[in-house]
């Protein structure tokens, strides 16, 4: 008979990685699995309720807000305020960080970065969607926590994660020792380890970005582009072009199959358009732990220093050896010196 092991099994058993832990970290991953858990349900049901569409209201991106975001926001922010570890939630939601104040989290020690529902427009026509999240540790002892706290690199992160909800729904996270995934069980309502041990392919066949905004792009995306779909079998090209819409599917797309996610600049945001904090720094923790790689162009996702919570950053991510083709161009680009699209390598 085949051992089922449970996230709330797998997260005690692997309490021991942490020395300076007494159980705080394995509580919280916990809290986000029941929050997980509402929300799926939520999500799965949202075309028989009145729950999607718009709200009428917008965050603090400007994005137009709907109504499963805010409901999701609300499921991760009770569940993290009841728990009792966590003192502050970042997400996108929210112009300010929330502060957790209640009696049981007075001496909690992590901050969590969330978005809560991330490609929330793709609800309304029956497409995956997820949730992303990071997870830090307080800085300092006790008092307030101060805005220098929530703004630390990637580097420092204790763990990360993000739940796809899909065809099935699974919550995958790392705490720095691998990455793992887990399925959500319906008839028991656990979710079930599937995935131990992620690694992702060092080479892919897929690349994903919109290639809609293609006038809009960098040279050496456009360059990168073009090479992709250029027909050279030492290489398997032209390779395939795979877009989702929400970071979360593809993301966890290219972890399973590999590949490439490219988030660049446009010259209608120049500063790129995915979050650094609750988007790229958690993605990018979970690459690099599964084997893979996380660039914005020029240098690592989680060495970059956030100057404000919703700092926004170009991204790619996926395949070492594909991140490392896209790193190429770029500066094949700024020495002016073209890669032939026609070479085998």
């Amino acid at each position: 008979m085949t051992k089922v092991t449970t996230l709330g099994q797998f997260i005690i058993e692997k309490q021991a990685d942490f020395p300076y832990a007494k159980g705080e970290l394995s509580r919280l991953l916990r809290d986000v699995g029941i929050a997980a858990k509402i929300v799926n349900r939520e999500v799965n049901k949202a075309g028989l309720v009145n729950i999607l569409g718009d709200t009428g209201t917008t965050n603090v991106q400007g994005e137009g807000q709907k109504k499963l975001d805010v409901y999701a926001d609300e499921q991760f922010i009770s569940a993290l305020s009841s728990g009792g570890e966590c003192c502050v939630v970042a997400s996108e939601e929210h112009d300010e960080c929330v502060s957790i104040k209640s009696e049981i989290s007075r001496n909690a020690k992590y901050i969590v970065c969330i978005d809560p529902l991330d490609g929330s427009s793709n609800t309304d026509v029956n497409v995956s969607v997820g949730t992303i999240f990071s997870i830090y540790r307080r800085t300092a002892a006790d008092g307030p926590v101060q805005l220098e706290e929530i703004l630390q690199e990637g580097t420092k992160q204790v763990a990360a994660g993000y739940v796809i909800y899909g065809s099935s729904t699974m919550l995958v996270y790392t705490t720095g020792k691998g990455v793992n995934g887990f399925t959500l069980d319906p008839s028991i309502g656990e979710f079930c380890l599937s995935h131990p041990n992620m690694r992702i392919p060092k080479n892919g066949t897929i690349y994903s970005i919109n290639e809609g905004n293609y006038v809009k792009f960098p040279q050496g995306v456009k360059d990168y582009i073009k090479y992709c779909q250029v027909e050279d079998k030492a290489t398997s090209r032209p390779f395939t072009s795979r877009y989702i819409g929400s970071m979360a599917a593809d993301i966890h797309r290219t972890l399973i199959k590999g590949g490439i996610f490219l988030y660049p600049t446009t010259s209608s945001h120049p500063d790129g358009k995915l979050r650094l904090m609750y988007e790229c720094n958690p993605m990018a923790f979970i690459v690099e732990q599964a084997g893979g790689k996380a660039t914005d162009g020029s240098g690592r996702i989680l060495e970059i220093h956030p100057e404000h919570l919703h700092q926004r950053t170009p991204i790619f991510i996926g395949s070492t050896e594909m991140v490392d083709k896209v790193e190429e161009f770029f500066q094949a680009v700024d020495v002016a010196v073209p890669i032939p699209v026609t070479a085998a390598g």
